[in-house]
């Protein structure tokens, strides 16, 4: 696996997360017209039937507000994922949902713990994390707006409201902390030219081998035992005629 990530825009940094945000409200549609039972298959702690729970929470919300309210941040948060740290990108969501799903179900009390909200808390903590233990600009950077915009959410990581998995989002939060650790060598930096690497050699670069010391063109043959400047074939004249008026 490379220790360097390359900040790099391709469509999947868009696709993926509203294939993400698809999957969650095509489930929300299902539960409203066709089943709305399977809400209860949320995460159960203690239950061994409630393990199930793990992997379809963050399929599962309450009502309309619930998956409205999820849905912003993680669409916003999975876009920086998918863009700044693209190589790991499905290793954060798909083990992020597993163990902060696995934390809640050891360390709630009761209920059903059902909704995106504990895999928004892993890639926010995730992404402030990262960010600072790079130390690179851009992601400190993207770690201050996180902040910004979802610094407030430190709160509900406390018993503070009552029908809120606090526990979801604690677990959540502590996921995303322990993969910008385990994931801390992978420095995540801007796409460079070859001539901006540090140990650039002019002599090895196959581009500049087509250009003399003079900046002239250089057309070398097939077999690279012979060389034919061509300077002077496309050597352009400029005539000029007196305008005798």
């Amino acid at each position: 696996m490379s220790k360097e990530q390359q900040f790099k825009y391709s469509n999947s940094v868009v696709v993926y997360p509203l294939i993400i945000l698809f999957s969650i409200w095509l489930t929300f549609w299902y539960q409203v017209r066709i089943d709305g039972n399977i809400k209860n298959f949320g995460i159960r702690p203690q239950d061994l039937e409630g393990l199930l729970g793990i992997i379809t929470s963050p399929f599962l919300h309450g009502d309309i507000n619930h998956i409205y309210n999820n849905s912003i941040p993680l669409f916003v948060l999975s876009l920086s994922l998918f863009y700044f740290y693209n190589k790991i990108a499905w290793k954060v969501i798909g083990f992020g949902i597993l163990i902060s799903g696995f934390l809640t179900w050891l360390i709630a009390n009761n209920g059903n713990h059902i909704g995106a909200s504990g895999l928004v808390y892993v890639l926010v903590s995730f992404i402030f994390f990262k960010g600072i233990f790079a130390k690179h600009y851009r992601l400190i950077a993207l770690s201050l707006l996180v902040i910004f915009l979802y610094g407030s959410m430190i709160w509900y990581v406390f018993p503070i409201k009552s029908g809120m998995s606090w526990e979801g989002h604690l677990a959540g939060l502590i996921t995303g902390l322990i993969f910008a650790l385990f994931f801390r060598k992978q420095i995540a930096k801007p796409e460079r030219y070859k001539w901006e690497e540090p140990h650039y050699n002019e002599d090895d670069d196959p581009f500049m081998k087509h250009f003399d010391e003079n900046g002239n063109f250089i057309e070398l043959e097939s077999e690279g035992d012979i060389e034919m400047n061509t300077n002077e074939a496309s050597k352009i004249t400029y005539f000029f005629k007196e305008n005798k008026d």
